[in-house]
């Protein structure tokens, strides 16, 4: 509870956590409400502006726009946290081989995750679209591999480093097995970095997703998606400028919700700022005695 405390008593951490928080009661919402039938077509009322019923108006087809937001959340936030599972799974299991292993095995780690760090997200999408064919788990799995990926480049050099601690020595010394050691104190300690790209990777997972549903590589015609209604709605930009406006915003405010909120946990669970801030406090609050 300190460490929530502490998150929200920073204005980065307190936004993230606003966001995602409406994020995930919209798409737990959007389960069993929605104003309309997002896949309703209603040609009469086409391009409606916002007003009433309508409140952020309709799409070329009478879709209700605020409908179709409300049911592509349900589908961000499957995409963010299974990519985040994903990349989770797969950085920590590269970093903890090529930190714990032996010297041959790091070293054929290091090169396989340079190999891997080649192949953008995009390319990875279209190979693994090619066998299963376009879907969400496309999304998961491409973004959740090449972050995946990232997330072992940065944390592995950090369990090097933390390997080197004394307490770690201690640890192994009184007869911790390795995969104890990882476990107590070596995830602890890169927890922070590792939680900061773990965002960054979940972030990226939101635009991924918006951008291969674009390239039709995502989330199909008849699933609710941020990205693929702002493919449909981005040709007609210069005629109905507010109907992707509103799109465009919960994917901007949604990624900056998740890099903000990665970096206000990092804040506030990293012991050395902690300790940091502590002095800082004493610091002001010390009054020096008067000599007269």
């Amino acid at each position: 509870m300190s460490a929530l405390r502490r998150l929200w008593r920073l204005s980065t951490g307190r936004f993230g956590l606003i966001v995602v928080a409406v994020i995930l009661v919209t798409a737990a919402l959007s389960l069993v409400w929605t104003p309309f039938d997002p896949q309703q077509v209603d040609i009469p009322n086409r391009w409606a502006p916002p007003g009433w019923p309508h409140v952020l108006g309709t799409d070329g087809t009478g879709r209700d726009i605020l409908s179709l937001l409300i049911a592509g959340s349900r589908t961000t936030v499957i995409v963010a946290v299974g990519a985040g599972l994903v990349a989770t799974v797969i950085g920590l299991a590269l970093a903890a081989l090529g930190a714990l292993t032996r010297r041959w095995a790091r070293e054929a780690v290091a090169v396989t995750v340079d190999i891997l760090i080649a192949f953008p997200v995009l390319l990875i999408a279209m190979m693994i679209s090619a066998v299963w064919g376009g879907s969400l788990w496309v999304v998961i799995w491409a973004v959740g591999i090449g972050f995946g990926v990232n997330i072992a480049r940065v944390t592995r050099p950090e369990l090097r480093r933390v390997l080197q601690s004394d307490f770690v020595l201690a640890g192994r010394a009184s007869g911790l097995t390795p995969a104890q050691n990882l476990i107590r104190h070596l995830l602890p300690n890169v927890a922070p970095v590792f939680i900061v790209q773990l965002s960054w990777g979940m972030a990226v997972a939101v635009l991924a997703e918006a951008g291969l549903s674009y390239l039709g590589f995502g989330a199909p015609p008849t699933e609710p998606s941020w990205g693929l209604l702002l493919a449909q709605l981005q040709q007609y930009l210069t005629v109905y400028p507010l109907s992707v406006l509103w799109p465009g915003l919960a994917i901007t405010f949604t990624v900056l919700g998740l890099n903000l909120l990665g970096d206000g946990i990092r804040d506030a669970t990293d012991p050395t700022l902690s300790r940091r801030d502590g002095s800082a406090r004493r610091a002001r609050t010390h009054v020096p005695e008067v000599v007269a």
